[in-house]
């Protein structure tokens, strides 16, 4: 396996460098860490972040989508797959 290409395959499959996939992938992570907290802290305290996570699920989903349609077409070249 080539390292260099395991790093840098599916960044570039979704029109990112690697640096941007990391930052994207990093806030991508942080926000649903946050709600996943504020879903916990709903369950025991039901009045408190009523709609949290609901808001950071349409957030993340409507990013997800704006960033597939501006990343170009996927390269079909490569015939080895890495591991997901």
């Amino acid at each position: 396996m080539n390292l260099a290409r395991a790093f840098t395959e599916h960044p570039a499959s979704v029109g990112e460098s690697y640096s941007r996939h990391c930052v994207c992938a990093f806030g991508f992570g942080a926000r649903m860490v946050g709600a996943g907290i504020a879903c916990m802290i709903h369950a025991l305290l039901p009045f408190l972040f009523v709609r949290t996570a609901s808001r950071a699920i349409t957030e993340l989903n409507e990013r997800m989508i704006a960033n597939r349609r501006a990343a170009p077409p996927r390269s079909l070249t490569s015939t080895t797959r890495l591991p997901s």
